[in-house]
């Protein structure tokens, strides 16, 4: 039983804000040393979000950070910066979200690096990939939410163009970026080799969005509009039943056919627009004003009970603050209290994914802003009255 499927693998972290940071404490969770490497102020998101006990604590930052150890170097001294050199040099791989032109100016790109450490995993998270005329312009979700044309499928579905209220483009690229970090390690261990990762956030948005509207866009020239008219449709959310909210999801024809019998109107199981998935699809907003009449008939407890009986995908809604009581999430422990040393009681949400071969045993806390600087400036080989010089002199905090 190993300590999780990356046990042993040195990651050095030069991200912050959400992008990479989600994508490092993927990283951390499944058993990778992540050493988050912060400019003396530190990390953006320990004082921009909302929640905190103490400064620099925000529960965002907790939430993104946790397994993870802080170094402060200021890269603006040289002693600074040759640490984080002597840091990557021993590392297996590097992760950052600074824009291009200044990684190369600091000799932090891949070019700078691979001699140094041939076997070194350089990955960049980018706003905009290389070759296009963003290339190197300033982006947060927002923006790429709005480029992508995430903002443009709500303002097709509800009338305005609108953001997800998630830093959804930060999540999916981060998360993209760990798969792509995971595939060059397999590789590296069949070639020896490292190698560099682009991760482009409107790329991978856009690629999102387009997997999933394209459609009859596909086709040159194209056999219909774009956009799935499913998902597009208002009706497309939890919809209301006598005493609050609930979705369904009938797709396959028992399914269908089985929740037409349920709000009582079995003759749609031979209407020409519902009698297959296909013809469904196509008839999506007539479809799903059926299900909103018929859903309006019942409590939400009662249709959990009648669909659970008739195998018909159905959950009842949930806001925010009702997570914290769901109990499937329960049952599995999904929040999970933690002493933390300077910020007390707090919950964390457990890690999703389990691995038969074995999971992270030594669970570390979100890191305060420097926290275990001598001791990764020891790791790295400086000796004591080095670290002193350094922390004296401001290079290193």
């Amino acid at each position: 039983m190993s300590d999780g499927p990356l046990s042993g693998v040195r990651i050095i972290d030069l991200t912050t804000v959400v992008v990479g940071p989600i994508c490092t404490r993927t990283l951390a969770d499944y058993g990778a040393d992540v050493v988050k490497i912060e400019a003396p102020g530190g990390d953006l998101l320990r004082t921009m979000a909302q929640g905190s006990r103490n400064p620099g604590m925000s529960g965002k930052f907790i939430n993104f950070n946790r397994n993870k150890r802080s170094i402060v170097l200021d890269f603006k001294k040289p002693a600074a910066l040759e640490a984080v050199h002597r840091l990557i040099g021993g590392a297996d791989v590097f992760v950052s979200n600074v824009r291009p032109e200044g990684l190369a100016r600091a000799g932090l790109d891949y070019a700078s690096l691979a001699p140094r450490n041939p076997r070194l995993i350089h990955c960049s998270i980018l706003a905009f990939g290389r070759g296009g005329r963003y290339y190197n312009r300033p982006a947060y979700d927002p923006i790429v939410q709005s480029l992508s044309g995430v903002a443009g499928t709500l303002a097709r579905a509800t009338g305005e163009p609108r953001f997800v209220p998630m830093v959804m483009s930060d999540h999916t690229s981060g998360l993209i970026a760990a798969q792509c970090i995971g595939f060059a390690l397999y590789r590296r261990e069949k070639t020896g080799r490292g190698e560099a990762i682009d991760v482009p956030m409107l790329e991978n948005m856009a690629s999102f969005v387009s997997s999933e509207h394209m459609g009859a866009m596909t086709f040159d020239p194209p056999v219909g509009p774009s956009g799935d008219g499913r998902l597009l449709s208002p009706d497309y959310r939890p919809l209301p039943t006598r005493d609050g909210y609930i979705t369904v999801g009938p797709n396959t024809n028992p399914q269908a056919f089985a929740f037409f019998d349920a709000i009582g109107r079995p003759e749609l199981k031979t209407d020409p627009r519902f009698d297959t998935p296909g013809h469904r699809t196509v008839n999506a907003a007539a479809y799903f004003e059926v299900r909103k009449e018929g859903l309006a008939q019942k409590t939400t407890a009662e249709w959990l009970e009648i669909f659970d009986k008739l195998d018909v995908p159905a959950a009842r809604y949930n806001s925010i603050d009702d997570l914290l009581s769901d109990p499937h999430l329960a049952d599995v422990g999904f929040f999970q209290p933690e002493d933390h040393p300077s910020e007390g009681r707090i919950r964390r949400t457990r890690r999703a994914n389990i691995f038969s071969g074995g999971e992270r045993q030594h669970e570390r806390h979100a890191p305060r802003l420097g926290e275990n600087t001598r001791e990764i400036l020891k790791e790295a080989g400086y000796g004591e009255a080095d670290i002193d010089g350094m922390l004296a002199s401001g290079a290193a905090r």
